[in-house]
């Protein structure tokens, strides 16, 4: 939901090129990020639609991706955002495995989530 410049999600250059791997591989693609335990820690990416969505959930983005067509929307509990809502939150790629559910297990990578908190001004940008 990105507002006059402010944003809630973005990626590094090296979660892009995995998802451009990913979108060849399986079509559209879509994150959730989940406040529970275990693989809650994780973004988890999915091909577009697999995961239901419900009304809890909360959009906090459609991230462009060069040389992917469409954007890849970027969901999360509405419970894990009551908690990170004052917080920039960036999409990366580190050695590992990730979830068996998640589409880049095999790729012996994971995504993760950096965060850091909101400037003032970028509250104000997106709480206006």
């Amino acid at each position: 939901m990105p507002h006059e410049g402010a944003a809630r999600i973005a990626l590094t250059d090296g979660a892009a090129a995995l998802l451009r791997t990913l979108r060849e591989r399986h079509g559209p693609l879509m994150f959730h990020q989940s406040g529970g335990c275990c693989d809650g820690s994780a973004p988890m990416c999915y091909p577009a639609g697999e995961f239901r969505t419900g009304g809890s959930d909360v959009l906090l983005g459609r991230l462009a991706v060069s040389g992917v067509s469409e954007p890849v929307d970027f969901w999360m509990s509405g419970e894990q955002f009551a908690r990170w809502r004052h917080t920039h939150l960036t999409v990366d790629v580190v050695p590992g495995r990730g979830s068996g559910f998640s589409l880049e297990a095999p790729e012996g990578v994971r995504f993760l989530i950096r965060s850091r908190l909101f400037t003032d001004e970028e509250r104000a940008r997106l709480d206006g």
